[in-house]
């Protein structure tokens, strides 16, 4: 069975899941402005969401860090660019096949 891992590197905007150390996916993501920067360190997905409402898209996967999460987004266009109050937006199908990979517990480093 797979262990896998995510890195989020915030100057790419790509979120990557791993399995041990190959890299298996890539996706586009958006990323904490300049004044709600997202945090960088070790976290782990504590909870998942669907449809959580508002501007979270599909799917909320909550970090360890409280108020911080990897989630959709209703706004497409603004995948790609630093936009967010400091959490990973991706486009929802990618949320959504994300989560059905990663299980609550899946450790996430957030790197510069």
């Amino acid at each position: 069975m797979p262990k896998y891992r995510i890195i989020v590197d915030l100057s790419d905007r790509a979120l990557y899941l791993l399995d041990g150390d190959i890299v298996v996916r890539q996706f586009p993501i958006a990323v904490g402005k300049m004044l709600t920067r997202t945090p960088t360190g070790e976290y782990t997905i504590i909870n998942k969401q669907l449809n959580p409402g508002g501007p979270f898209g599909a799917l909320w996967m909550g970090l360890s860090k409280p108020h911080y999460g990897i989630h959709g987004t209703n706004d497409p266009a603004s995948i790609g660019r630093a936009v967010s109050h400091g959490c990973i937006r991706m486009h929802n199908e990618d949320v959504l096949e994300l989560s059905a990979l990663v299980p609550l517990g899946t450790r996430v480093t957030i790197r510069p």
